[in-house]
């Protein structure tokens, strides 16, 4: 459903064990909003809820809720390290239109 590159997996990890709070996995979500008129969202999370599906990925747990898996099925989260602007990106094949932001999507 979701696919991690490396890259992600390790900033992920290194963002879990540098947590000062308990961190069972990264919860990723969308939200009505951004410029094209859904958000990603994404954070550490204590476990996940009753109605999340769980994907394991080189022992790390993602939480996604179920209304955003239809928007996230087949997406890649990457992590890149660049001069100008570090970050998460997200490969969504189901984003009509994506913002130049890459935080948004519709």
């Amino acid at each position: 459903m979701i696919n991690l590159t490396d890259s992600a997996v390790n900033a992920i990890k290194s963002a879990i064990s540098s947590s000062a709070r308990r961190a069972g996995g990264l919860r990723v979500m969308i939200e009505a909003g951004g410029c094209n008129g859904f958000k990603y969202k994404m954070g550490i999370a204590d476990e996940p809820k009753p109605d999340d599906t769980v994907i394991e990925c080189d022992g790390l747990k993602v939480f996604v809720d179920s209304k955003s898996r239809e928007h996230l099925a087949g997406t890649t989260i990457d992590f890149v390290l660049a001069p100008e602007s570090s970050g998460f990106t997200l490969h969504n094949p189901n984003a009509a239109t994506n913002c130049s932001c890459g935080k948004s999507f519709g």
